[in-house]
């Protein structure tokens, strides 16, 4: 039985996307002098992926069936004081899991992306960043200590400002970007924080050797008069990190803008992989967050707020792209409430099934976008089911795995956070449990809204009023700024259909949503029984089953998948999804007049969730002026008035005036030289003799 795995094998999983992506980047652009052409750069990055993916499944395969393991050192950078700086992989169950999800996924968005990007300027680039950013993740995930989990903490932050601004010119993606790169920067300052109360109490930042001190870690105070326990407030820190790059409450606001990318990497980042690190690191610091249950309260309460808030908002948009990426961050809200209950393992598991069925229903998305010639809004389409048929089955798959559809994989995982939430004893969840507990209406509601006024219905697309006038007014545009379209009115894939009727995609487009398909339906079935209830993760992730019992009591109920979808059947669970979903029919196959109504009614509200309760109004009106008036006023009174003033030119200035002063004494002259040493002799003298004088005198 094997129990260990070859290090130069690990190594090849990041490099092989590594290298694809300095071909296509660099070589396939400007930069390099456009020495390869479109075909060779896909091809470079796709097998460069596919090595990964290949090497990821074989690497599953061994820890999961031989039981083999890695925690290694490959390079050691430097040492400051004892702390070593270093770089090495650490492959578990959780890693392997890992690897596999983000390299399959990442290898779906590469085939995708050769139909969808096809008459893109920039389609090199584009080739490279997602390579780029695949051997980023990697190293996120493989990391054993916390300097290398940081490092890809921020080249994935790096690459995904690229991505988000990669049609340069255009003045929303710019703004989307900066202000997903401002945000996240928010949530990396307490992550970074975290990090540094780890080094400085721990003395390391390997994972197995802070994991080991834990328990002394635990008994320290804070200090700094309060009465916080010091592992509470590492893991809050290290949670905040976690909440700029999985986009909770309020840090969340990057996300939704972040659409203004093109639709692959809405796919490859905001479904499976970045949102997703955060989930990842706390699930990896387990045995950190066990220790602190005040932590693990303000987890579930903030995981809570995302996922039944963030669904509000998914049920009044009305671009295909925006309302599943509100249901992306209601999702990541699931997952951190099953952190704060300490069913890690569960979280982890939601974030494997919400990979694949989110992953197709953005590219199920980009189809449509497509085949509707650039028309995102759903709207002005209706019945396309008629005319791209494998987008239409795929989509109603990756709706019914959303809403927790029994045998679905996302039944599976949501049905465990519920109940997990439901077991929770601690503070704040029978908050988490409500939530948990509406956002399964919620999510029914907006998911099969958005089916049916894509797929069902009256066709629509004659009544979009930017048809007539130029159906690109919804198109992406290229590197340059332009929408993709020629002379004719064709689309950017080259499709010279009638500019009112959908169109299937090209085949580079529909085989990844075929393949997203199988696993968003079966994978929670064959899943489920190793990753929670046996030993997938015993040495990944650790629960004390004593102070969080949920996770023990939920094993001794559960009796294999097929009776868990049978049970599910009878839950209020799947009433609620239920009546999310007649409702959604009610309301826009049958009685279609009827929304304006409730809209003219309740127009309060609707106005709340139209401007997303004011949060990014607050951050640019409040916010954003308060930081750049603190940032000014350090610029120009600290840095300016008091360093550069005062210590630097007035120190300059200081010695100058000294300076000349002493230079004024040194005349040269003999004469001013004799007539000073007669002064300092006379004020010699006067000294010694008056002194003593002075002294009886005052003793007197």
């Amino acid at each position: 039985m094997a129990t260990s795995l070859n290090a130069a094998t690990l190594l090849a999983v990041p490099l092989a996307p590594l290298a694809g992506a300095i071909l296509a980047g660099v070589f396939g652009t400007t930069l390099g002098g456009n020495l390869i052409g479109r075909r060779l750069s896909h091809t470079f990055t796709i097998l460069g992926v596919l090595i990964a993916f290949i090497l990821s499944a074989m690497t599953l395969k061994s820890v999961a069936v031989d039981g083999a393991r890695f925690n290694q050192t490959l390079y050691e950078w430097m040492v400051v004081g004892g702390l070593k700086m270093e770089i090495g992989f650490l492959v578990d169950g959780l890693t392997a899991m890992m690897m596999c999800v983000v390299t399959f996924v990442s290898l779906m968005v590469h085939i995708y992306t050769i139909g969808y990007m096809e008459e893109d300027e920039g389609y090199n680039r584009f080739f490279g960043y997602i390579s780029l950013f695949t051997f980023s993740m990697l190293m996120l995930v493989m990391s054993n200590n916390f300097l290398q989990l940081f490092f890809g903490w921020e080249a994935v932050g790096l690459v995904s400002y690229l991505l988000i601004g990669f049609w340069y010119t255009k003045p929303t993606a710019i703004f989307a970007n900066l202000k997903a790169f401002l945000v996240n920067r928010v949530g990396d300052f307490g992550f970074i924080l975290g990090i540094g109360l780890i080094a400085a109490y721990a003395n390391t930042l390997n994972y197995a050797e802070a994991f080991a001190r834990a328990p002394e870690f635990a008994k320290l105070a804070f200090g700094y008069g309060t009465e916080w326990m010091l592992i509470t407030v590492t893991c809050i820190c290290l949670f905040i990190g976690a909440m700029g790059k999985s986009a909770q409450f309020p840090l969340h606001v990057w996300l939704p803008d972040s659409m203004e990318g093109p639709t692959p990497i809405s796919a490859l980042i905001h479904a499976a992989t970045m949102v997703t690190a955060g989930i990842f690191m706390v699930a990896r610091m387990s045995p950190l967050f066990e220790l602190s249950d005040t932590a693990l309260s303000f987890i579930l309460v903030i995981g809570a707020i995302t996922a039944l808030f963030m669904g509000f908002l998914g049920i009044i948009q009305n671009d295909i792209k925006r309302v599943v990426a509100y249901s992306t961050l209601s999702q990541l809200g699931y997952m951190t409430v099953a952190l704060g209950a300490s069913a890690y393992s569960v979280a982890v598991f939601h974030l494997m099934t919400h990979a694949f069925f989110k992953a197709l229903l953005f590219l199920a998305s980009g189809s449509v976008i497509i085949g509707m010639h650039h028309n995102q809004d759903i709207r002005w389409m209706g019945n396309v089911r008629k005319y791209m048929p494998i987008t239409w089955i795929t989509s109603l798959l990756g709706s019914l795995a959303l809403i927790g559809t029994p045998l679905f994989a996302g039944f599976y995982s949501k049905d465990s956070i519920i109940e997990a939430v439901h077991l929770s004893k601690l503070p704040g969840s029978g908050f988490a449990y409500f939530a948990v507990m509406a956002g399964v209406f919620v999510t029914a509601f907006y998911s099969f809204r958005m089916y049916f006024l894509v797929f069902h219905g009256k066709e629509r697309f004659d009544q979009n009023p930017d048809a007539h006038a130029h159906h690109d007014a919804h198109a992406e545009p290229d590197a340059h700024g332009h929408a993709v379209t020629d002379a004719h009115g064709h689309d950017d894939h080259g499709h010279g259909h009638d500019a009112h009727e959908p169109h299937e995609s090209p085949w580079v487009v529909t085989v990844p949503l075929l393949l997203l398909a199988i696993p968003s339906v079966v994978i929670g079935f064959i899943t489920i029984q190793p990753m929670l209830y046996g030993e997938f993760f015993k040495d990944s992730i650790f629960v004390d089953a004593a102070r969080h019992p949920a996770m023990a009591e939920m094993a001794k109920a559960f009796h294999g998948p097929v009776q868990m979808a049978l049970h599910g059947l009878t839950t209020p669970v799947f009433w609620l999804a239920l009546a999310g979903v007649v409702l959604a029919w009610y309301l826009y196959m049958k009685n279609t007049a009827l929304p304006a109504r409730i809209q003219r009614m309740f127009q309060p509200v609707y106005t709340l969730l139209d401007n997303k309760y004011y949060m990014d109004w607050i951050n640019e009106r409040i916010i954003a002026p308060a930081a750049r008036g603190l940032g000014t006023g350090l610029w120009k009174g600290g840095d300016q008035g008091v360093i550069e003033g005062v210590f630097v030119n007035g120190s300059a200035k200081l010695v100058g005036k000294f300076a000349g002063v002493i230079r004024w004494v040194q005349s040269g002259y003999i004469y001013h030289y004799a007539f000073a040493m007669l002064v300092g002799v006379v004020v010699l003298m006067t000294y010694f003799v008056s002194w003593p004088m002075i002294s009886d005198w005052l003793r007197k």
